[in-house]
């Protein structure tokens, strides 16, 4: 099974580090490509952001449909492109936020989401709406730093979650977190050990999900599965 897992930023050190937590969890067997698209937003912050990485991301599903992808993982938390990527791709395509939601469903009474920059907050209330979540979700948290402040300075930020991650069990009451955004992709089981709950990355969480819709035989469901049933 060959996934590709496009995170819709350019910055290089965090496909890095996305690419890295897709292949830890992923099966044996399992090849994981992790890209960025040549063209974009260093980060994805706003609505205007991730309207501009959309074209990027399709660019990379029409690409590895033609190099034969089984799979796709879409490693952003706002899930750019997941519709029109679906419509014409041919293997199955995850988005982070809709697979640690989902996730969360299985295994939580209610989850918080921590994301960031605060700002954003309106784009991920819409989210939990769309995927019809609003009843499982308790709270989103988002913090006031800007994305990349998961590279440039990764000791604090960490620190700035951790403590969020807390106040969502203690003052939420919710049960498990969702970490809002791939860049916190390679914190997760640290955070789930310090927290004493289940931390949720949706990259580890859609990488599962797409290994288990190929080898159920799920494939895409919009134009290019059906120009495949009608040749």
């Amino acid at each position: 099974m060959k996934i590709k897992v496009i995170n819709p930023n350019t910055t290089l050190s965090m496909t890095d580090k996305i690419g890295a937590a897709a292949r830890a969890c992923a099966s044996p067997g399992t090849e994981i490509v992790a890209v960025s698209p040549a063209q974009g937003p260093r980060s994805i912050e706003t609505q205007y952001d991730e309207a501009v990485a959309v074209i990027g991301v399709l660019d990379e599903v029409a690409a590895g449909d033609a190099a034969g992808f089984d799979g796709y993982v879409i490693a952003c938390f706002g899930d750019p492109g997941l519709p029109a990527a679906r419509e014409m791709a041919r293997a199955p395509v995850v988005g982070i936020a809709e697979a640690a939601m989902h996730l969360a469903s299985f295994i939580s009474d209610g989850f918080s989401i921590i994301s960031m920059p605060s700002h954003a907050l309106a784009g991920m209330e819409r989210l939990v709406h769309a995927y019809d979540m609003s009843r499982k979700c308790r709270r989103i948290r988002m913090l006031d730093m800007p994305v990349l402040d998961l590279e440039e300075d990764a000791s604090a930020s960490h620190r700035l979650v951790l403590a969020e991650c807390r106040k969502a069990l203690q003052e939420d009451h919710a049960d498990c977190v969702l970490l809002g955004c791939a860049g916190m992709s390679d914190v997760a089981a640290a955070i789930t050990r310090e927290i004493g709950a289940p931390a949720i990355d949706g990259v580890a969480a859609a990488v599962k999900m797409v290994e288990g819709l190929v080898s159920l035989g799920l494939g895409a469901r919009g134009r290019a599965a059906l120009r495949g049933c009608t040749g």
